[in-house]
């Protein structure tokens, strides 16, 4: 009997160790992070593969991009046009169900030279698929005002 009672408690404090390391706050953070690496190395099919397959892009002063395929399409023009490096700070996450948000802050970094980084805040929907994967959803930003110099 004690022995069972010893089991459950390890069995109890394992299973929730695992349910602590799948909350949307850690898979955001996790994912962010491959997206800053696959950003930065260029591959846009990574990136857009990290989006769910009816996500969606809104760039401020650009066309929505639906749809993977529009994503790439999206970050390889972002890649192709200069932009070398991303750093993202994901400042708040929270969760209901199978959605979450990030509200967060991020910096980029033109590949020319002498070009200044860009300062931007952004929102993302996460959603959780069917596999457990959380997926960007929609993915929103505008450019944060210039500190005076």
């Amino acid at each position: 009997m004690r022995g069972t009672g010893l089991v459950l408690c390890v069995s109890a404090a394992l299973w929730s160790g695992t349910a602590l390391a799948e909350t949307a706050l850690e898979a955001v953070r996790a994912a962010d992070q491959k997206f800053e690496e696959a950003f930065n190395r260029g591959d846009a099919a990574a990136v857009a593969a990290m989006y769910t397959p009816d996500g969606a892009v809104l760039p401020p002063g650009a066309a929505r991009a639906d749809g993977r395929e529009a994503i790439e399409r999206f970050w390889r023009g972002a890649i192709d046009a200069g932009v070398g490096d991303i750093t993202l700070r994901p400042e708040e996450v929270a969760e209901s169900g199978d959605l979450a948000y990030e509200v967060g802050s991020a910096t980029l970094k033109p590949r020319a030279s002498g070009a200044p980084p860009v300062s931007v805040k952004y929102v993302v929907v996460w959603r959780r698929g069917q596999d457990g994967v959380w997926r960007l959803h929609r993915d929103i930003w505008n450019p944060n005002p210039q500190a005076a110099g």
